[in-house]
């Protein structure tokens, strides 16, 4: 739910009751992962998705049963060979939908708002919920921090106190759990014993994670940065563009840019945070430029680093960097010439190239067309 948080936070602000359906567990081929969402208000508008249309019909009928009634419900949704015309995905998947009702006077209310405010301000927040276990235990939920502090209550039989010193270690496991997959950015179930220890048969736990957005660090104010910049920012990345020098890199030529930075690229990059979802594209095309940078970016651990050039100076560049004392298994990390080969010409064809590889490289995809045989090539993995 946190995917569709600005839009919900609006509801919450209005006291508007909601039902929320949340994707927590997907089997095979499904058109949206665990975390996609769909909401519903009492008078039956919709935000957000769960399968891109195949079950929605349904999904909101859960939504506005389970809002009159008060009640979290689990319900799966799969491909039926007998019957044709089922209520079913028919990509063949099976998905998991948690149907959580958030009434005006709802106990869970302030807990899901918390975790709604933060992910729509942009901070690093994970939401915990028990799907599956006791009675006395589903529907709980906790908010949990970056740096580790939580709050909420597990069940809605009372607060996870109430139970005693064996809630509390729940809690505290929970919020554990979670924070691990925050660290990270991602969503999954867990599982948990009533006592907290991690071994399956006792609860299962959905946690779904919010981070601010991956950064893109476009270095080399040109015609293509330009393009790629518009592109990073329809993919989700906080786009920043570096170049030396001030005639270039301008608000005026780089509108959508969240940030433009004018200063040697090797400095910036040195004095500025990356992680491990951050990708860093090349362009300036200049050894005096590329050499010093590249040899400070393939030291760090970000998720991609390309760099633009033809194959001559690809071969040229990785002389450079050799002769620096850049070892093999970082250059082997060198994404160039930058892009897969799509044959674009243009700045923004070559954007797409350099887009498509970045998906391909964070999610392992192969780069070859769906339509392609089943035996499909190496995945585009980056070296270790």
């Amino acid at each position: 739910m946190l995917d569709i948080a600005g839009e919900l936070m609006g509801w919450v602000e209005d006291g508007r009751p909601f039902a929320v359906a949340t994707v927590v567990a997907v089997g095979g081929s499904a058109p949206r992962g665990p975390g996609a969402a769909l909401a519903v208000d009492g008078e039956g508008t919709v935000i957000g998705s769960v399968s891109g249309g195949c079950v929605e019909g349904a999904v909101h009928e859960l939504c506005g049963q389970a809002l009159a009634d008060g009640e979290p419900v689990l319900e799966r949704f799969g491909y039926s060979d007998e019957d044709a015309f089922a209520v079913g995905l028919t990509c063949g998947g099976v998905i998991d939908i948690l149907v959580t009702p958030v009434g005006a006077r709802s106990p869970r209310r302030a807990t899901l708002a918390a975790a709604l405010r933060a992910a729509s301000r942009g901070e690093g927040v994970a939401l915990a919920r028990v799907v599956r276990g006791p009675a006395e235990w589903v529907g709980g939920a906790l908010v949990v921090r970056a740096e580790g502090t939580y709050e909420g209550r597990l069940g809605d039989r009372g607060e996870s106190g109430d139970r005693g010193d064996r809630g509390d270690r729940v809690a505290e496991a929970v919020a554990r759990e979670a924070r691990a997959l925050l660290d990270t950015g991602r969503t999954g179930t867990v599982e948990l014993s009533e006592d907290g220890s991690r071994c399956p048969g006792g609860l299962t736990v959905f946690v779904e994670s919010s981070l601010p957005p991956p950064r893109m660090i476009v270095f080399g104010a040109i015609d293509f940065a330009a393009a790629l910049v518009r592109t990073g920012k329809l993919l989700g990345y906080h786009v920043t563009v570096c170049d030396a020098r001030p005639v270039f890199a301008t608000r005026a030529r780089f509108p959508e840019a969240d940030e433009i930075v004018v200063d040697w690229p090797h400095r910036y990059l040195r004095g500025t945070e990356v992680d491990g979802r951050t990708v860093l594209c090349v362009l300036t095309h200049d050894a005096k430029f590329d050499v010093p940078l590249l040899q400070s970016a393939l030291r760090l651990p970000v998720a991609y680093v390309g760099a633009m050039g033809s194959r001559r100076t690809h071969l040229d560049r990785n002389r450079r960097l050799r002769e620096v004392g850049v070892p093999e298994a970082e250059l082997a990390r060198l994404r160039s010439p930058i892009g897969l080969d799509l044959g674009g010409r243009t700045p923004e064809e070559t954007a797409v190239s350099i887009a498509a590889e970045i998906i391909a490289v964070r999610r392992g995809g192969t780069g070859v067309p769906l339509s392609a045989p089943e035996s499909r090539p190496a995945r585009l993995t980056v070296p270790a």
